[in-house]
């Protein structure tokens, strides 16, 4: 292995695994201890270019943090009294214990009763979907995984097709970036060093479209502070002002999409003076906008996840997309967009989840609504029997998911029997019956794709795992075989799984990807572009998309401009409308328990406008009652002049315990699925707000 010249320590590579679009290439260094020092960016690969987030940066605190699980534990005391109540046990008994109250569930209710709950905790294939493997094996119920990114899929496809776009690295090139409804300044630090790259270059314009004024839009030449929701109705007024103004790409409209004159009528009526009275985006700035974006042809729009986290988040999604069409953006270098890059990786998942077992038959239940599902709502249920055992990886439902109250309620049950998977005492893993210990991404073997880049990447575990803890793929095979489940891939090693993957992909060995450490799967320039026509049946792009292609609950939803006013609107009783955005130090509930993270983001607090503040008499530091049908919360106060009056802002998904009552800001969001296809409804959510 390379050493550091400076230090003489080991250099070890590895990838992040972590729920950002990044799937950073990493170096890192191996202390003479056997601990894991400093974290970088790996300079060879030219979209990380030696640059990662100060939260990984300083990933040996999480990893060598005091407070890591490190033995399999048994609850003996109370529901969510954390560490206290529980009491350790050997391996063995704690998958026998799993194993058996699976069993338990099914012969009671049958195989669907157990529900094999994950998400994004790690994003390495194997790791993260071997748990596909188990569920399929014993016909366990389904999830529809609809937490992050279904509105987002379901706008961008409803245009484009295909789950891919114009190469990030691409950014570099172009004359004018448009960051819509992301934050990369403290989501994902690559995309703004590409665009650090093109403004020192050639004086790349940057636009920011977001709610408040987020470390991004803090360096933008222009910010668009929409309200949120109102996107679709922001770039519909855009397009009619392209349109008006006679900056269309008229030939590429006609060559490459559904382009007609009733699409022309209709954006006629998106005046930006209607535009601005639903955004709240005055009506000069709107205008100003639309000439910079129509008068630029590298014009690239990086879409974000943020604005799609909305009941009409799919349609406004969709919306954004239509621009680079307009004005025919796709046909230059550095110009389209890109929302993520996960169909050009040709990967045979068959394997690795197990889809050669796959029963159809098997019911699917809602990833966000977890807490209906366990408190046994018959639109989710119907007369399917109630969740009775939880299996849960990689994800932290009591934080994260959507109406925290009724997730509380659920897991409380004392009829429910629930085991954990993890890394640290979470709120979650106080809920659980069995707690086992779970190790980083340092600590096993992984394959990794991306959505905001190309390459692909295999890595080899950096450190023997913790204590006691076993990788995901471990315990999936030790459980199944407990169970009596028959698949090969239970019998593989997860570098095993890894090769026998890459092979059947037609990507070469999995010691060869290690060793060269990525391949780039960018596919050509005209595919890339869209050039060879976009991924729909007749090749062309869909102003006029068919909603019944993407999603079963397509009524009613629009084909063509407009708003789509189907939002958690304010009203007399809740005047104001929350966003639940990303901390900078955190990553969904992970590094909430690091110091550096802790540090620097303190507690939560509630961003609100100076004019607002001053209706309520409050000052920076009071407490704010915030509230609606589903819960109230208290969060302290942090005057903001970055966002409209009637906006607030909670950054960072906390312990439910960081916030003064034990109620987290979860607790105030709906788990309706949105149209299309499903979908977590984050930053839609009406309030009231007093002062405590």
């Amino acid at each position: 292995m390379p050493l550091d010249a400076a230090e003489k320590r080991e250099i070890r590579p590895s990838t992040c695994p972590h729920d950002c679009p990044s799937a950073c290439a990493l170096d890192v260094e191996l202390n003479h201890d056997g601990r894991i020092g400093r974290v970088r960016g790996a300079k060879e690969n030219d979209y990380t270019d030696g640059v990662i987030c100060e939260k990984v940066a300083r990933y040996g605190e999480r990893v060598h943090h005091p407070d890591r699980l490190k033995q399999p534990l048994r609850r003996v005391g109370e529901k969510g009294l954390g560490i206290s109540a529980f009491q350790p046990i050997s391996w063995d008994d704690a998958l026998d214990e799993v194993a058996e109250g699976f069993v338990r569930a099914q012969q009671t209710y049958g195989s669907e009763s157990v529900w094999p709950y994950n998400y994004a905790g790690t994003m390495g294939l194997v790791q993260r979907d071997g748990i596909e493997r188990l569920r399929f094996s014993m016909k366990a119920s389904r999830q529809h995984s609809t937490i992050c990114i279904a509105l987002s899929d379901a706008g961008w496809k409803a245009g484009c097709g295909a789950k891919r776009g114009v190469d990030a690295r691409e950014i570099a090139k172009s004359d004018l970036i448009v960051v819509w409804g992301g934050n990369p300044v403290s989501t994902q630090i690559n995309v703004m060093n590409l665009i650090t790259r093109a403004r020192k270059d050639h004086g790349a314009k940057l636009v920011v479209v977001d709610p408040y004024r987020t470390g991004t839009a803090a360096q933008a030449d222009m910010h668009l502070m929409v309200k949120p929701g109102t996107d679709d109705a922001l770039a519909a007024a855009v397009i009619h002002q392209i349109l008006k103004e006679g900056m269309a790409d008229r030939d590429y409209l006609a060559a490459y999409s559904d382009w007609g004159p009733d699409l022309e009528a209709k954006y006629e009526a998106c005046t930006p003076s209607w535009a601005s009275g639903i955004t709240g985006v005055p009506e000069e700035q709107i205008i100003a906008f639309a000439r910079l974006y129509g008068a630029t042809k590298k014009s690239y729009i990086r879409v974000g996840y943020g604005f799609s986290r909305s009941r009409n988040g799919a349609v406004s999604v969709h919306s954004v997309v239509c621009l680079p069409t307009v004005t025919g953006a796709w046909q230059y270098e550095g110009g389209g967009a890109l929302y993520g890059q996960t169909m050009v990786y040709p990967l045979d998942h068959t394997l690795i989840q197990g889809l050669d077992v796959l029963d159809r038959s098997t019911r699917i239940l809602d990833q966000s609504r977890f807490g209906p599902v366990l408190e046994g709502d018959k639109r989710d249920l119907g007369e399917g029997p109630p969740v009775t055992a939880l299996f849960i990886q990689n994800t932290n439902p009591m934080a994260v998911c959507p109406d925290g109250g009724s997730v509380a309620r659920g897991m409380a049950r004392s009829d429910l029997f629930v085991s954990v998977h993890e890394q640290f005492m979470t709120e979650t893993a106080a809920m659980a019956d069995i707690v086992i210990p779970a190790p980083t991404s340092m600590e096993y073997d992984d394959l990794y794709i991306a959505t905001g880049h190309t390459y692909l990447q295999a890595t080899r575990k950096v450190i023997e795992p913790l204590g006691e803890s076993r990788s995901n793929h471990d315990v999936i095979c030790a459980l199944a075989k407990r169970l009596g489940l028959r698949h090969r891939g239970f019998e593989m090693t997860a570098w095993e799984i890894i090769d026998e993957t890459l092979r059947m992909s037609g990507l070469g060995d999995a010691d060869s990807l290690a060793e060269g450490r990525w391949r780039d799967c960018a596919l050509p320039y005209e595919t890339m572009h869209f050039l060879d026509g976009f991924a729909t049946p007749d090749k062309r792009f869909h102003f006029k998309p068919d909603w019944s292609r993407i999603g079963p609950a397509h009524e009613n939803l629009p084909r063509g401009p407009g708003h789509f006013d189907n939002t958690d609107n304010a009203d007399e009783e809740h005047p104001f409308r929350l966003v639940t955005a990303p901390a900078r130090a955190f990553l969904n509930t992970s590094f909430t328990e690091t110091p550096g993270s802790l540090s620097r983001e303190k507690k939560p607090r509630v961003k609100i406008h100076p004019a607002a503040a001053g209706r309520l008499s409050v000052k920076d530091d009071d407490l704010l009652r915030l509230g609606n049908k589903r819960a109230d919360v208290v969060v302290a106060v942090e005057i903001f002049d970055g966002l409209q009056e009637d906006v607030l802002v909670v950054e960072g998904i906390w312990p439910n315990t960081a916030f003064v009552e034990g109620r987290g800001i979860n607790h105030l969001v709906s788990a309706d699925p949105a149209p299309p296809n499903g979908g977590a409804v984050f930053h839609d959510t009406a309030v009231w707000a007093r002062p405590v």
